[in-house]
């Protein structure tokens, strides 16, 4: 068999469009379609790709034939169980290679370095917020109501200091983070599930782990700061201080680990990356475009409703901004529009939804 015939026979093997096997090489379709018509040939890293993808040897792949060493190995075995095979039919063989080639030809490869970006992205991720929680927890050490220095000058600079460390600690995972998430789905459009049960079970495990470690550490922060209160008579401070410091690790856990379990979901990853390459070529759903654009005007509205709130009540038109946000102050609600348009905006996305699957089921 040639490699034209060999690629075609694999790819029909797994199911795969040329489309489909294109976004997993990071190839265009159209460089498929040459390759199985025998107009251009890939480079050698697209060939070694599509062994690791397929599970064959790049000889078999180029210059052999990849459903001969299925065929060998199955003359081989019945040669020696059972010397009657010479005289079995040509059905019985074929299913027998059918048999061995169909579970090689099924086993999904991460070909695309999915499972390491998972594993990177969840961590930076998480990582930025636990060392911006831990900034600020750093910080509390300093307050000037109760720092670990004593009255001094310095403390303000001190806890401004760290939160400002912290911050930009934080901000250099985060935004790393997100850049190779989408640098990722750019080079890789589509990833083909290679995740197993054994997989799946193993990262619900470890998301119950960090849950529990999570809240637990959660928990013995607020019972250090209940102890310094009832029983030291100290709210603020150091207390603070290992409160936000015991739930940087259980923020971490959360995150981490719920980042993890939730980006198994390569079907989901797959859909996002396809909603992304139709909006991108302007052919993005009527319903999420209108989603959109309700949304957004919710919260336009809301912002506008907000900033009067602040800035047109009488205690800020009077110049008394010390009264803003108080309970005394008429704009002490200011903050009030954005949870309600954040609540306005899922309600009218479930609304929308609701119209699309009533449509479509017409």
């Amino acid at each position: 068999m040639s490699f034209r015939a060999n690629l075609q026979y694999l790819r029909a093997q797994r199911n795969l469009t040329q489309e489909r096997l294109a976004m997993l090489l990071g190839v265009s379709r159209q460089a498929i379609s040459k390759w199985e018509s025998e107009k251009a040939y890939p480079e050698m890293d697209k060939l070694l790709m599509i062994c690791d993808l397929f599970g064959c040897t790049l000889d078999d792949l180029v210059l052999g034939d990849v459903s001969r060493p299925a065929a060998s190995a199955s003359a081989a075995g019945s040669s020696n169980v059972d010397s009657s095979a010479e005289t079995a039919s040509p059905l019985a063989a074929s299913s027998k290679t059918a048999g061995i080639i169909a579970p090689i030809a099924e086993l999904a490869q991460d070909i695309t370095g999915y499972d390491e970006h998972r594993r990177r992205f969840a961590l930076l991720i998480a990582g930025g917020v636990a060392v911006i929680v831990a900034g600020v927890g750093i910080g509390n050490l300093f307050d000037s109501s109760n720092s670990i220095l004593g009255a001094t000058p310095l403390n303000d600079f001190l806890t401004f200091l760290c939160v400002c460390v912290g911050v930009i600690a934080g901000l250099a995972m985060l935004i790393p983070g997100g850049l190779s998430r989408i640098d990722f789905k750019r080079r890789h459009p589509y990833v083909e599930d290679f995740y197993t049960g054994e997989d799946r079970s193993r990262e619900l495990r470890l998301l119950v782990i960090g849950i529990v470690g999570g809240i637990s550490a959660i928990l013995i922060g607020i019972a250090v700061t209940v102890y310094a209160d009832d029983m030291l008579g100290v709210s603020d401070g150091w207390p603070n201080a290992i409160f936000l410091l015991l739930c940087a690790p259980g923020v971490f856990g959360f995150v981490y680990c719920g980042m993890r379990y939730s980006l198994l979901n390569i079907n989901a990853y797959n859909k996002a990356a396809e909603d992304d390459r139709k909006e991108h070529a302007g052919e993005q759903d009527v319903y999420v475009k209108l989603t959109g654009a309700v949304c957004g005007i919710i919260m336009l509205i809301a912002t506008v409703i907000g900033l009067c709130l602040l800035f047109l009540n009488p205690a800020a038109l009077r110049g008394d901004w010390s009264a803003v946000g108080s309970s005394a102050a008429d704009g002490a609600m200011f903050w009030l529009p954005w949870p309600i348009g954040g609540v306005l905006c899922g309600v009218a996305a479930l609304a929308i939804q609701l119209v699309k699957d009533y449509r479509e089921r017409k």
